[in-house]
């Protein structure tokens, strides 16, 4: 028998429930981020930290503690606290603190990568008579079929950042209250520092007429179906997470994209002088390998083109990092076309 459930409660289940795909699977097992490809990712958030005088670096979603590994093996004076469901790992340094929330009235960078992307959101679809209603799916297979018409806090979002007034039949929107929820949450525990979420995403005039909705299962993409055996996961929609960051007390805000902030941040992908290789042979090769790990970092086609939304409080962002910055969203209104 089919088992209907919005798509918001069906991944928060399957994703998050005693038995969910983060409590009980590593997920570098079924796909990489850029904790994964290179230190040299871990090595840019570093310069960040001491470059906003920060001594205590947050990674909420943590996974398996790869991020705070990394820095632990770079700045062992650093303050690390890792934010996630799962149990601690056996990896994860003894000196970090691992909690399932984010610390209140803190001091700190705090880290989101590829965290949104998993916060559970619903999904409409436009029937053949206008109508936006909410997409239900069968937790089993994954089909699925037209709900109830969008109303209430669901409609209101989707009117001011994903509008589908009058979009064709078969259009879908992904109503992304929850994510600005949770990441203005993450900006009010933030005393004094900097918050970055980091994540593919899109700008209102730039949402996918079908929606984003897909699944990763051991390194490929697959059908989403929501029975714990896979990530679930749709694009944030960057502009209303910034909006929510500022409403929520953030000071000041850059929107810019992961490949020119983290050349901001000093992450090269030049390749070493080939006379290096005659008289240096070991050292060119090692230069070689971080060339092409900063080139998968900063590709603009795969993990450069994530979006960074960097927003501080009683901090002043890095200057490198403000001249990188291709957009700033205001809290007076969401983004429009033109503001790019």
């Amino acid at each position: 028998m089919a088992r209907w459930r919005t798509w918001r409660e069906a991944t928060t289940e399957a994703l998050y429930g005693p038995d969910g795909f983060f409590r009980t699977q590593a997920p570098a097992e079924h796909f990489r981020t850029s904790v994964h490809v290179s230190t040299q990712f871990a090595a840019a958030l570093l310069r960040l930290a001491r470059s906003t005088g920060l001594t205590t670096v947050v990674d909420v979603g943590a996974g398996r503690g790869e991020l705070l590994a990394a820095l632990h093996d770079l700045a062992p004076d650093l303050t690390l606290v890792g934010v996630e469901l799962a149990d601690r790992p056996s990896t994860v340094p003894a000196a970090a603190t691992w909690t399932d929330t984010v610390p209140h009235d803190v001091d700190a960078l705090i880290v989101a990568n590829e965290w949104l992307d998993n916060v559970p959101v619903d999904v409409a679809e436009v029937d053949p008579h206008g109508t936006a209603r909410i997409v239900e799916v069968d937790v089993a297979t994954g089909n699925e079929r037209l709900g109830p018409p969008v109303t209430g806090r669901d409609a209101a979002w989707l009117d001011e950042w994903w509008p589908l007034a009058d979009a064709p039949p078969g259009s879908r929107g992904e109503i992304g209250w929850p994510r600005d929820d949770a990441w203005a949450d993450v900006v009010r525990r933030l005393r004094h520092g900097v918050a970055v979420a980091i994540d593919y995403g899109h700008l209102r005039e730039e949402r996918p007429w079908r929606g984003t909705l897909t699944a990763y299962r051991s390194g490929r993409v697959v059908s989403p179906v929501p029975d714990t055996s896979c990530d679930i996961t749709s694009h944030v929609a960057v502009d209303a997470v910034a909006h929510a960051g500022e409403c929520a007390g953030a000071q000041s805000t850059l929107v810019t994209r992961q490949r020119d902030a983290l050349r901001a941040l000093g992450v090269s992908a030049a390749r070493p002088p080939h006379a290096l290789a005659h008289t240096d042979p070991r050292g060119y090769l090692a230069a070689l390998a971080r060339s092409c790990e900063a080139s998968e970092l900063v590709d603009a086609g795969g993990l450069g083109g994530f979006w960074w939304v960097l927003q501080a409080r009683d901090v002043d962002p890095p200057a490198e990092l403000c001249r990188a910055a291709r957009r700033r969203v205001h809290p007076s209104s969401p983004a429009r076309p033109g503001d790019r």
